[in-house]
């Protein structure tokens, strides 16, 4: 017997139960009201009416009895077309679910359904759907980090087939094509290392060394590892606060790597002649790490999706130029590791602004 069936046989069942009880009810509580309105009336007509106390109280039976069989019909009539509906829409309910979840299983993530009403079926129906948006960006997710991946690995690839063929053909000194095959593995290298520290970052499994460091140690750190590079660039770096500031809890390796993600991307959309800067402020219990830049800015488009993975916003980018593309997401998860947390805000022709927040240490 399928669900359908049954639901509908138990909601019967309930109505046969009720008309029963109502019959018995009827039987049993009726006749001491009838009695009690027959000696009123008896009372009122005088003694002659002692004899047609039995009539009476049989004519009130009868008619109680015969009104409730007149009812029943209509009443259960009534009672099973709503059971038989109600039965239904329940069982169609768990039929879409059912369905809709076998889709999801065979890989159907663009499965949604109808969510009319606010019952616990509807309910239940808004649910399912936000599940299956979620796991259609968890496939999308999936597929794009292959074809990146693939996309990435097929240009050293490349190359190094290259200059095997260079090197089999005498076409290259060896010591040449031994240098530029170093440089294409060691950029193979560098993706495998920053795929992996991805996956530690978004799994949490990062291992943090956290200590009390004061942020002028940071500043320093930043300062001193990228003040060669904005001097050849023509870009001018300015470095404010530190001094003074309450010690923050971070882990300093790491949060030396997300200042060195911000300021060498900063430093790559920054014009010649523009300015970097590089802020650090209390704002309640964390401490604000600023990079703001006089670069192009970012449009909104390109600024949602800024921390997703391999996401660049000049896909032309050269790869030995732009790194992997991963870099602000391992930025992101590292300070929201170490209790803080990573945000960028932009104006477009007027520069962009990352935002690195790190918990201040308790005294």
């Amino acid at each position: 017997m399928n669900f359908f069936a049954r639901l509908l046989l138990s909601h019967l069942l309930v109505i046969v139960l009720a008309v029963g009880g109502v019959f018995v009810s009827a039987e049993l509580l009726a006749p001491a009201f009838y009695r009690a309105h027959v000696e009123d009336m008896t009372a009122m007509l005088g003694a002659e009416s002692t004899s047609m106390r039995a009539d009476l109280e049989r004519g009130m039976r009868q008619t109680l009895t015969r009104a409730l069989g007149a009812a029943l019909p209509l009443s259960v009539l009534v009672a099973a077309v709503t059971a038989y509906l109600s039965s239904r829409r329940v069982v169609g309910g768990v039929r879409a679910l059912q369905e809709g979840s076998r889709a999801l299983a065979q890989g159907h993530y663009d499965q949604r359904l109808p969510a009319r009403g606010r019952d616990e079926l509807a309910e239940l129906a808004r649910h399912f759907n936000q599940l299956a948006g979620a796991l259609a960006q968890v496939e999308q997710g999936r597929t794009e980090l292959i074809g990146n991946v693939a996309h990435e690995l097929r240009a050293p690839l490349t190359a190094l087939r290259g200059y095997a063929d260079a090197l089999e053909d005498q076409m290259l000194p060896a010591t040449h094509a031994s240098r530029a095959i170093g440089r294409e593995v060691s950029a193979m290298e560098r993706l495998v290392r920053d795929l992996s520290l991805v996956s530690r970052v978004e799994a949490r499994q990062i291992e943090l060394q956290l200590q009390a460091l004061p942020p002028a140690r940071l500043l320093d750190a930043a300062s001193e590892r990228f003040a060669p590079a904005f001097e050849d660039r023509g870009v001018a770096l300015h470095v404010l606060g530190g001094q003074g500031l309450p010690d923050v809890l971070a882990d300093e390796e790491r949060a030396l790597q997300v200042l060195t993600n911000l300021l060498s991307n900063a430093l790559r959309h920054t014009p010649r002649g523009g300015v970097v800067r590089l802020d650090a402020e209390v704002a309640g219990p964390l401490l604000r790490l600023t990079v703001t830049d006089t670069g192009p800015g970012l449009s909104p488009e390109h600024l949602r999706r800024i921390f997703e993975r391999f996401y660049r916003v000049d896909a032309a980018r050269s790869r030995l130029d732009g790194g992997s593309g991963v870099g602000l997401t391992i930025a992101r998860g590292l300070a929201e590791a170490m209790g803080g947390a990573l945000s960028a805000a932009s104006v477009p022709g007027q520069g962009s602004t990352f935002c690195f927040s790190l918990p201040l240490a308790r005294p």
